[in-house]
């Protein structure tokens, strides 16, 4: 008999004969103990080798469910294939039934000794039996949890109860942190199959969707396209940034500063933008992120922000090593309910702040002259799979303080029928954004939308979208108004939009994208300040005399760009660019530059002298006095109307 021949199957059969005898009804038990055949009968050895059964299934392991596949092989024996059930084996007379009523010489040693350990093993069997409660009758009709498998098996206990994954689910924010996650897994995770009947009271609940999830959305303009995680562990997962960047001015600023860009600082110089490193702590529930900002950003994102004029501690040092910065708490409820208090970014405008993560290098106004971070609380909500509601109660419009006495209130609502369209409003109101002056309040509403029109992963040309945003705003009281000119002031407002298009060729190895847009923003609130002698918000508040920011003053522009990417690998992308800017005032740096002869003199708040001198005058006419020669001995910066540069950069994101 060959079965018996191979070391292998005699163990196979020992073990699958041992679960058989253990899912034997208490009828067949009984004729056991009354001297019939010791051997397994035809029957209940194929129901054993039927995935389902109790036999098949105890001994899965419901904590890891790759493990789940080996219960539906069928078990490896020797027979004809039984028609009327796909995939299982009618088996042959195993050895012991074939010689079942034959003398005991002709079996062979090992025949006899298997028959030995087999009798041994159904004696146990029967101890064990008349200790415990009997089986359920065979006739009992199936859980609806495991169809075939008798109500109480152990195997229907077993997969009753929630699977890890169930549990480790965490709604998150579509940044660049979970984005990164890869989408198979998260899908995976959050739509393993619940075999409890969740019909009846007080059966666990089966698990959800995570929100964003089932699609891959790394094609979005400012979503990060990593999909793969070299290292994670389950209390964190580490990021790592790195943005470096040479500019080619076609205006030669002879100081080499650029102004009137969130992004671009310097000219024919290679500049660290941004290194970030940090990650996301998530354990029990409780989750934290903390990612820093080395480089220029350390220094060209602070300036922006007025509110550390008001009142005491240097809140621009504090932070400005910091680029997120939070700490929270996430609620198992309807998809997740995520509640986060500290820095964390702003997605007004559409852009991400970290230029990986985006389609362009240089984002138009609507994205660079709008928030890129806020300094307070936040509650993303998820009822559903595809749709967040994210209130928000913050300091103020990209403020690490209050730049007076009324905090900001927001939120956001994202939303994506489906997996190649992505909607997103930004809502901002009521806080007091303009320093000294406590009565002027902002409100501003943000809207895109974003479409993937095409998608042929085998096409050399294998995917397109496009994005559009428009923005609407205004400031009211304090001496002006959201309309026209009225007794209330002139109208202070900002409108804008955007527009980009992208597409990738050669399964996303290269890109290419070309956009831009116009604003219109009379009153200059949003108009990134030119750093003209050194000008940050704080000292604009009082005078910035050479590009000013009054009431009614105009400033309309438009901005195009052609953006090519090298994309070798999911972690880094080459970057080249070309940008054109245009204004209706001077307002780019000219060859000339910004900075007065023998540099900045710690009073921009003046005019200087073109011995680079300040003349303590914040009017003209007494400046021109106070330099001792008139108009000719006043230094002025170098405006021009249009800008065009070049820059290419290297970016980098684990």
């Amino acid at each position: 008999m060959h079965v018996f021949d191979n070391g292998k199957r005699i163990i196979q059969f020992v073990v699958v004969t041992l679960l058989c005898v253990g899912a034997m009804s208490s009828s067949v038990l009984a004729e056991d103990k009354t001297g019939a055949s010791p051997s397994v009968s035809s029957s209940a050895t194929a129901d054993a080798a039927q995935p389902g059964t109790a036999a098949a299934t105890a001994t899965a392991d419901t904590t890891k469910p790759r493990m789940m596949s080996d219960t539906a092989k069928p078990v490896t024996t020797a027979g004809t294939t039984d028609a009327t059930k796909p995939g299982t084996t009618t088996p042959t007379p195993t050895p012991a039934a074939a010689t079942n009523n034959a003398p005991a010489s002709e079996l062979t040693p090992r025949e006899r000794l298997l028959l030995d350990r087999v009798t041994e093993l159904e004696k146990r069997v029967s101890e064990l039996e008349a200790k415990v409660p009997s089986a359920a009758p065979a006739s009992q009709p199936p859980s609806a949890g495991m169809p075939g498998a008798p109500t109480g098996s152990p195997a229907n206990a077993a997969l009753a109860q929630p699977t890890p994954a169930s549990n480790s689910i965490s709604a998150s924010s579509v940044t660049s942190a979970k984005s990164s996650v890869p989408t198979d897994n998260l899908v995976a995770a959050a739509t393993a199959p619940q075999s409890a009947d969740t019909s009846k009271p007080g059966a666990p609940k089966a698990p959800v969707t995570e929100p964003f999830s089932d699609a891959d959305w790394s094609w979005l303009n400012g979503n990060p396209r990593t999909k793969e995680i070299f290292w994670d562990t389950k209390f964190f997962t580490p990021e790592i940034r790195s943005d470096t960047v040479y500019v080619y001015d076609f205006n030669h600023p002879t100081d080499h500063s650029i102004g009137g860009s969130s992004e671009l600082f310097r000219s024919q110089e290679v500049q660290l933008t941004q290194l970030g490193v940090g990650g996301d702590f998530h354990y029990d529930n409780v989750r934290a992120r903390i990612m820093t900002q080395f480089g220029l950003y350390s220094v060209t994102t602070p300036r922006n922000d007025p509110s550390p004029g008001h009142g005491q501690w240097d809140l621009a040092d504090a932070f400005r090593y910091v680029s997120e910065a939070y700490g929270g708490y996430h609620f198992n409820a309807l998809h997740g309910i995520n509640v986060d208090a500290g820095i964390f970014m702003s997605y007004i405008g559409l852009f991400s702040y970290y230029n990986f993560d985006n389609w362009a290098y240089q984002p138009s106004y609507v994205s660079s002259n709008t928030p890129w971070f806020f300094q307070g609380v936040r509650v993303q909500i998820f009822p559903t799979a595809h749709l967040k509601i994210e209130p928000w109660f913050i300091n103020g419009w990209q403020a690490y303080g209050s730049a007076n006495h009324t905090p900001g209130i927001g939120g956001q609502i994202k939303w994506t029928p489906t997996s190649w369209m992505n909607i997103v409003s930004n809502n901002y109101g009521v806080g007091e954004d303009d320093l000294f002056i406590p009565n002027r309040r902002r409100i501003h509403t943000d809207n895109s939308i974003e479409i993937k029109y095409y998608d042929q992963p085998v096409k050399t040309l294998d995917k397109m979208a496009f994005s559009l945003t428009g923005d609407l705003g205004c400031e009211y009281g304090g001496g002006v108004s959201c309309y026209s000119n009225t007794k209330n002031g002139p109208k202070q407002s900002f409108i804008g939009f955007m527009a980009y298009n992208r597409f990738w060729f050669h399964h996303d190895l290269f890109g290419l994208t070309l956009g831009g847009g116009v604003i219109n923003n009379p009153g200059r609130y949003l108009v990134l300040l030119p750093p003209i002698n050194g000008e940050s918000a704080i000292t604009a508040a009082t005078s910035s005399p050479y590009f000013t920011e009054n009431p009614g003053d105009p400033f309309k522009a438009w901005d195009s760009s052609v953006t090519f990417d090298y994309m070798p690998k999911q972690y880094i992308t080459f970057r080249w660019e070309y940008d054109y800017r245009h204004a209706n005032v001077p307002y780019w740096t000219g060859r000339g530059g910004i900075t007065p002869p023998g540099g900045n003199n710690g009073n921009p708040e003046d005019y200087s002298c073109i011995s680079g001198a300040s003349s303590g005058q914040t009017a003209l006419g007494a400046a021109a006095t106070a330099c001792g020669g008139g108009l000719s001995s006043v230094w002025f910066p170098d405006l021009r109307k249009d800008e065009g540069f070049i820059d290419m950069s290297i970016l980098v994101k684990f």
